[in-house]
């Protein structure tokens, strides 16, 4: 499997395959093209022989944060390590790019993006109101260096 910078060809894959990724979950609004046509090297796809098994829409703000916007496994390698190995491709390139930090953000009913970020060393803080009036978010952070190891 090679970990690759997504191109709009790969967003058109995961959409049409959107099911794989987020099962009822729908989060298609969410997968822009404009962030992988500017953020290109740093949105990334888990490829193999028998297609997209992951991917990741990230993009560097001007704060020095590496955000990832996205991060989905396909339903048959959920529990590979795929997810991890995604964020410290993610965590190399943002840092590459002048990153000193890491942040994502997910609704406090996904309890396992929770579980799985938390995993990975980011603290998890939720913050009302994040994302509009009565829309509260799940904020995870973590500093850089972000190693294979932890």
């Amino acid at each position: 499997m090679d970990i690759l910078p997504a191109t709009v060809a790969d967003l058109r894959q995961v959409l049409a395959d959107h099911h794989r990724y987020w099962g009822e979950r729908d989060l298609r609004a969410l997968h822009l093209t404009a962030l992988v046509q500017e953020f290109g090297d740093t949105c990334l796809t888990a490829r193999a022989a028998d297609g997209i098994r992951g991917y990741l829409v990230g993009f560097v703000t001007p704060d020095a944060t590496g955000y990832v916007h996205l991060i989905a496994t396909r339903d048959d390698t959920r529990g590979t390590g795929l997810g991890r190995t995604l964020w410290t491709a993610f965590a190399t390139a943002a840092q590459a790019r002048g990153a000193r930090r890491l942040k994502a953000i997910t609704s406090p009913a996904n309890t396992g993006s929770i579980a799985f970020h938390r995993s990975l060393g980011f603290t998890a803080e939720t913050v009302p109101d994040y994302d509009g009036q009565g829309v509260p978010r799940v904020v995870f952070r973590r500093e850089l260096p972000f190693g294979a190891g932890e």
